[in-house]
């Protein structure tokens, strides 16, 4: 009896496969992965995610496997290039840095990444979305301000600033930010100004802030020490993953 629901759920189960791949922005290699579901003809939507400022790591991974089990073909993104893995938080602090200071280099690697998964056999090119971690959530925002050619971005516990010299324009992308709500790394004022840009941009756009969450809230990796500022919280990490199933159900 045991045997027959094990085996009855197993065939229901979606299965997925998942490997390395390295695509280039110009002479500068980039190491990825990428996930799909196995056995399908369909056309499917792809998803783009962008990794925390660690850079790529088991858990941008997982994401891409876990998105696949839901009918996408996932592409986690590198952007700073092939063996390039900060030792410490120090290094990956200057790391995400020179592409918070260089936005056109980043809009870039994003791009990239798009060319990469729009590239991929069974990958629909009219349903692309992107989604980030921390840095990553500042490049998924990026992405919508930068027009590139995704129906939605959704930031996972990412920076909401935007350079004060830019202008403001519209936004086609529709945009979802998960956010924790006592998150020091991202004030007040930032999350307000964050609020006035997409009025003016008159964006599409969904914001959720998860009570007694911090910067991180989705990484376990984080450890479980809010007062740190950066911490793992299983509510605001379960409630955000299921916040984003609904935005790309409805997105796609």
């Amino acid at each position: 009896m045991h045997r027959t629901m094990l085996s009855l759920s197993l065939a229901v189960m979606p299965m997925f496969g998942g490997q390395p791949l390295v695509y280039r922005d110009g002479a500068t290699a980039l190491a990825g992965y990428v996930a799909r579901p196995v056995g399908t003809k369909a056309s499917l939507p792809g998803v783009v995610i962008v990794h925390q400022w660690m850079g790529l790591t088991a858990h941008e991974r997982k994401v891409a496997d876990d998105l696949a089990a839901l009918g996408y073909v996932a592409l986690a993104a590198d952007i700073y290039g092939e063996g390039v893995h900060p030792k410490n938080t120090q290094e990956a602090g200057g790391l995400a840095g020179l592409y918070k200071g260089d936005r056109g280099l980043y809009r870039r690697r994003l791009a990239t990444a798009i060319d990469a998964l729009k590239a991929q056999s069974g990958v629909d090119p009219q349903r692309l979305a992107i989604i980030g971690f921390c840095f990553g959530g500042t490049g998924a925002l990026e992405a919508a301000r930068a027009g590139l050619p995704v129906k939605g971005v959704v930031s996972f516990h990412g920076g909401l600033d935007v350079p004060a010299d830019r202008a403001i324009t519209p936004l086609t992308a529709k945009v979802l930010v998960c956010h924790g709500a006592d998150d020091p790394y991202v004030p007040a004022k930032e999350v307000a100004l964050f609020h006035e840009e997409m009025r003016q941009a008159k964006a599409d756009y969904t914001f959720v802030a998860y009570g007694g969450a911090v910067h991180a809230f989705t990484q376990k990796e984080a450890g479980n020490d809010p007062s740190k500022g950066a911490a793992y919280q299983e509510a605001a990490a379960r409630r955000s993953w299921q916040h984003m199933k609904d935005f790309l159900n409805e997105l796609f």
